[in-house]
């Protein structure tokens, strides 16, 4: 995560390739939106198609989402005369969410996005559209998004729905204020940015709602951090192979050349980098123990199969960043004219079943994370560490309740793995016969990126504690650096004390990426 920059230089354009980088730098605040030549060219010739439809009123053919319902209702005709009280109908029986409402960063991110789609030019929206959109994220203003709602077929329709409201001056937005953030009606959010309610017209409240959205969203940022988590669960994981007196020999460039995997290698390297030098690793250079147990010796083949798994989301998202996931879709003629076509590319399975793996991808960092915990607590396992690493064993507890919380975070996330995109609940009278759940795959993947946050924040806590308990003997340069930048926030455990701030205090460095780049200034750059 990033500091919020109120005054971006940087530019994020409109009807290009995007990446997650791009996606987090508008959805936080460091890159402003803009709309080209090229796409806004695109953009008037598909709408200009659509204007034509809708002046040729009664006697203009069926087009669905211009002169027909919607769903179930496709078939029933719309009089020319209430072609724009339709499209402000949609969006209003459509905002049905509930639950907890998005976060700041999501819906950022799901503005933006939505702005990409349009510009694409196969929606048939007018220019104005996409410039109210970049108007809200230059603002700041946020719809409120109730979370839950969306089955992730013809989009994720509810959550857009909400979004889309605020545009005509309906709905709700959180605004910035000097105590914070305000929750105002849309049209007040409006008012006070001095941005004018948009009066919709043919096929533009259906373009605004028809996607995937909500789920590229989420799902994408949650992606991002999910792949800091592998990189941050490297540096963790040394700094317990250490506590552990571990070996590094199972890092070895030749063990990982026969097993060609991308993910292992890429482990492997960082943990090269961080446990060259190690003072504590050659004090038992000669010891009895032949092999180190699997969560020490497998993490690169744990941890890479994640940033494997994770690589294959990216692709799917950044693909989807690009993709026009209206219906229907209208393709402009060189020759003139258009073709409308309906179609399925607002259906989320591509999406949720790249989610799906994400989630089980990275809650896999946690499984693993745990097991290193319970060596370092555990005196049968721990190699010489005191009790639950407790200064004075009996009458401290030390770390024995904060595996506890570890194997807590790490079961509930087993069932939030369960994959949301083999699930189907036919909607809409039988229309939408099979939908994606997609939405709730993104939302189970940034709720698991938080649980293994916390349980490496543990693991960093324990590992911590236990290379002091090697002292004077030192670790390597690299694990020096990120115990270093742990202590700067949470002194060594002598006797106990609430750990609950500790635990955060340590989250904080994790999520800011302090943890990462106190220890790659040592290390140099690691995968």
């Amino acid at each position: 995560m990033t500091d919020i920059d109120p005054n971006p230089t940087a530019r994020v354009t409109l009807g290009q390739p995007w990446t997650l980088e791009d996606l987090e730098a508008l959805a936080r605040r460091k890159a402003r939106l803009e709309l080209g030549d090229e796409a806004r060219a695109k953009v008037e010739k598909a709408r200009a198609f659509v204007a034509e439809l809708a002046e040729a009123g009664d006697a203009a053919p069926n087009v669905y989402g211009v002169n027909t319902g919607f769903g179930a209702l496709a078939e029933t005709r719309i009089d020319a005369a209430e072609i724009e009280t339709l499209q402000h109908n949609l969006l209003r029986s459509h905002a049905v969410g509930v639950g907890p409402d998005l976060p700041a960063p999501a819906v950022r991110a799901m503005i933006a996005l939505r702005a990409q789609v349009l510009a694409l030019g196969c929606s048939g929206v007018r220019p104005v559209v996409i410039e109210r959109l970049i108007q809200l994220l230059d603002a700041d203003i946020r719809p409120r998004i109730p979370a839950q709602g969306s089955v992730g077929a013809s989009g994720d329709l509810a959550p857009l729905a909400h979004l889309a409201l605020v545009l005509i001056g309906e709905g709700e937005a959180d605004i910035a204020g000097a105590d914070g953030d305000r929750r105002v009606p849309g049209a007040e959010a409006l008012a006070q940015a001095g941005i004018e309610p948009i009066r919709l017209k043919a096929k533009e409240g259906l373009a605004l709602i028809n996607g995937t959205q909500m789920m590229l969203a989420v799902g994408s940022l949650a992606v991002l951090e999910g792949e800091r988590l592998c990189r941050e669960a490297d540096i963790v994981g040394s700094m317990s192979l250490e506590a552990l007196e571990g070996s590094k020999r199972p890092f070895d460039e030749r063990i990982e050349s026969v097993r060609p995997h991308p993910g292992q290698a890429a482990s492997a390297a960082n943990l090269r980098a961080l446990l060259e030098g190690s003072e504590i690793m050659e004090s038992h250079r000669d010891c009895h123990k032949v092999q180190d147990p699997y969560s020490l010796r497998c993490m690169p083949q744990v941890h890479g199969a994640s940033r494997d798994a994770l690589a294959f989301a990216r692709q799917v998202l950044e693909r989807e960043m690009v993709a026009a996931t209206d219906n229907p879709l209208i393709f402009v003629k060189d020759e003139g004219g258009a073709d409308v076509i309906s179609g399925g590319n607002f259906h989320g399975q591509p999406l949720a079943i790249a989610l799906d793996t994400a989630t089980m991808a990275v809650a896999e960092l946690a499984n693993v994370a745990e097991r290193r915990i319970e060596q370092l607590v555990n005196p049968a396992m721990s190699s010489g560490l005191p009790p639950f690493l407790g200064t004075r064993s009996g009458l401290d507890s030390g770390f024995m309740m904060a595996q506890v919380t570890a194997a807590a975070l790490v079961a509930e996330n087993r069932v939030l793995s369960h994959p949301s995109s083999v699930d189907s609940i036919p909607s809409s009278a039988g229309k939408e016969d099979h939908v994606s759940m997609g939405s709730i795959s993104a939302r189970k993947t940034a709720q698991v990126v938080i649980h293994v946050r916390t349980v490496l924040a543990i693991e960093a806590l324990v590992a911590a504690q236990g290379i002091d308990l090697r002292k004077p003997l030192k670790p390597a340069a690299g694990v020096q650096a990120a115990h270093a930048c742990i202590r700067e926030v949470v002194p060594p455990l002598d006797g106990d004390r609430t750990l609950h701030p500790d635990i955060e205090a340590v989250i904080t460095l994790l999520a800011t990426g302090t943890l990462a780049t106190a220890t790659t200034a040592t290390t140099g750059p690691l995968n």
